[in-house]
């Protein structure tokens, strides 16, 4: 595909249906409709499915942005879980990726990209598209969480949070690696270098 052909744009009431359709029946993975790091694990378990679905549902209806779309040729071709750090109630409990500082951050948590468009550099360009939405809602910095490949190739439903590859070929750079399997990136917009990157999304 060309990836000059995507556009990346904030989910919202008038997408819904797209965004349901890109994740199909199963929610993406498992019943997730992207809430694992919105709820507790038990209500999470609890509204597995359906339950997740509405809960996302309530989110977007409520005017609340919870990440963007790709689209391509009009159809939604993947995700993008980006808001304000304390959106993300379960994150901010996890002793692995507490924060490592004060500072205000906007937390990308999640990547989803249809079967057939994987593979092509979709996910690259989609993190850059997310980091100009950041940039265009007022965040100084966003951070990532990507896993940390045993291998040389993760599955896909451990890899919803990226791999740090992807997020540094897109100007991020890594600030703590709090376990063996997880580390922590940040692209700074604040920098004049980060501007720049932004700017020339």
């Amino acid at each position: 595909m060309n990836l000059q052909e995507l556009t990346v744009v904030p989910l919202t009431p008038e997408r819904w249906e797209d965004f349901e359709t890109l994740f199909g029946e199963h929610g993406a993975y498992g019943g997730c409709w992207c809430m694992w790091w919105r709820v507790t694990r038990s209500e999470f378990e609890k509204n597995q499915g359906e339950g997740n679905r509405l809960a996302m549902r309530r989110i977007v209806e409520s005017g609340e942005v919870p990440g963007v779309l790709a689209y391509c040729r009009g159809e939604a071709i993947a995700w993008c879980s980006i808001a304000p750090r304390g959106r993300f109630a379960s994150l901010n409990r996890s002793p692995v990726l507490r924060p490592i500082d004060p500072l205000p951050v906007w937390s990308l948590v999640c990547l989803f990209v249809a079967r057939a468009y994987r593979g092509q550099g979709v996910t690259e360009a989609l993190v850059r598209g997310a980091v100009a939405y950041a940039r265009a809602q007022g965040a100084r910095v966003v951070e990532a969480y990507p896993t940390i490949p045993k291998a040389k190739k993760l599955a896909p439903v451990s890899s919803f949070m990226g791999v740090p590859e992807i997020f540094e070929r897109a100007g991020f750079v890594e600030c703590s690696r709090p376990s063996r399997q997880k580390a922590i990136l940040r692209y700074f917009i604040e920098s004049e270098e980060g501007e720049g990157k932004a700017q020339g999304l």
